[in-house]
């Protein structure tokens, strides 16, 4: 059986090509992400459930504008590292990856300064109130320190998935998160003869654990037996013909990741403006939220890997066959995710929280994000096929569009003009999805991607 598409047939390997990628992706980011709210989670079973889930929350838009600017830069390393695969060049993928290491331990000393020491200022900017300001502080201070080695464990990422191995990322993060919940587990409520720190531990546990996954990603690269197996007398320079690649693509959508977290953090300025039980049911809508990005990330990964080493082998027409069938895997999950949450929103908010209020609220959020599914599902992979076809600018126009027109622009109208309150915020969160999908999809509709001159071609 095959799927034709133009004239371009994908065959049962080629099928299996796209699960052998998307499956240990799609896992890692899953589990990633489970872990990730059972920060939340065990937060909202404390004495202090909505001021210690509000606080967290409140950290997590400036991690993300710093974290999401500069890892964008590994977008450029998973498209350069493909192209030169798919060349047949891996001594230039492995070059590749020594440049990206060196980048992201600049980058990661950055990235833990610039967090760490205005911690104070960011929250307060935030909109931290005085029940939610210390927690808030001193979280963000801790989870700085872990910056380094999250910059760097993503490099090694970033170039693995280059070559289409997600396996080992899959692995090595795995067993990081695994480490955050038992970590959480011990320093959140004393348990394992650790003391009780409530809010500090759940920020110790997340930055130990990126020490552990960071050392682990290391290890793969240096003792591993892949095809990019680096050696520790290698020539570590940051080259400059690698970094026109990686920052021909990286630059772009750095670009983009500095607009969408800007609007980000005004979006939830204006959220937490609603009082904080309001915001806590906020920032447990955007922990599910976070779980339906990521079967679209990971037909996203596949999607930068097969175009980019499919354009990088001079075969456009694969590479569009091959993001077809990878866009409509990913509406049917998405669909599929959709129903659950139509479904089941009630069941699943009760995990998260023991105040009826907040769950009330967190509930209906649900269900609105279940409609904006289709769209998250559109514009991750085909947006991560631009990106690896050396196409990053519509992605970039598509995310500027939808959030500063819905969630800066229109979201205080729903808010507050229109009194829909967090009602009101999900709605323009879903119409934001929704734009983006229609730009992107309208631009790899003409096929122009398909014939640029990529800087990743050199």
């Amino acid at each position: 059986m095959q799927l034709i598409h133009k004239g371009i047939a994908l065959d049962r390997e080629d099928r299996r090509t796209i699960w052998r990628i998307v499956l240990p992706s799609l896992v890692e980011l899953v589990f990633t992400q489970l872990f990730a709210m059972v920060d939340t989670i065990m937060l909202g079973q404390t004495d202090i459930s909505a001021v210690a889930i509000a606080a967290v929350g409140l950290t997590n838009n400036p991690v993300n504008l710093v974290n999401g600017v500069l890892t964008a830069l590994h977008i450029g390393t998973t498209a350069a590292v493909a192209w030169a695969v798919g060349a047949g060049n891996e001594n230039a993928a492995r070059s590749i990856t020594r440049t990206a290491l060196t980048l992201s331990l600049i980058l990661g000393t950055f990235a833990s300064a610039v967090l760490y020491f205005p911690a104070g200022q960011l929250v307060t900017f935030m909109g931290a109130q005085e029940d939610t300001y210390l927690y808030a502080k001193e979280y963000l201070e801790i989870v700085a320190l872990g910056m380094l080695p999250a910059m760097v464990g993503f490099a090694c990422t970033a170039s693995l998935r280059g070559i289409g191995l997600t396996r080992l990322p899959m692995a090595y993060n795995l067993a990081g998160n695994l480490f955050n919940v038992i970590g959480n587990y011990a320093l959140i409520y004393g348990r394992l003869g650790m003391p009780e720190l409530g809010v500090a531990g759940a920020a110790i546990s997340t930055t130990i654990s990126r020490y552990v996954a960071c050392t682990l990603a290391l290890l793969v690269l240096f003792r591993g037996h892949s095809k990019l197996r680096l050696h520790i007398r290698e020539d570590f320079r940051l080259r400059k013909e690698w970094l026109k690649r990686i920052f021909g693509v990286g630059v772009t959508s750095g670009l983009e990741q500095l607009i969408m977290q800007i609007g980000f953090i005004m979006f939830a300025r204006t959220v937490s403006g609603l009082g904080t039980v309001i915001f806590a049911a906020h920032q447990i809508g955007l922990s599910v939220n976070g779980l339906t990005w990521m079967p679209g990330q990971a037909f996203g990964v596949a999607a930068t890997t097969l175009v980019g080493q499919n354009m990088g082998a001079g075969n456009p027409e694969k590479a569009k066959s091959f993001v077809r069938v990878i866009w409509r895997y990913s509406v049917l999950v998405a669909l599929l995710i959709a129903a659950i949450f139509l479904l089941f929103s009630q069941y699943i908010v009760l995990a998260y929280t023991n105040d009826p209020e907040v769950a009330r609220l967190a509930s209906t959020v649900l269900k609105i994000i279940a409609f904006g599914m289709p769209g998250i599902a559109t514009q991750l992979p085909i947006a991560s096929a631009l990106r690896g076809a050396g196409d990053s600018r519509f992605p970039l126009y598509a995310s500027a569009i939808g959030i500063w027109v819905f969630r800066v622009l229109v979201a205080p109208l729903f808010v507050y003009t229109f009194g829909w309150g967090l009602n009101g915020a999900w709605y323009t969160i879903a119409l934001d999805q929704t734009t983006r999908a229609v730009v992107v999809y309208l631009r790899f509709r003409t096929d122009k991607w398909m014939h640029i001159k990529s800087k990743l071609a050199g």
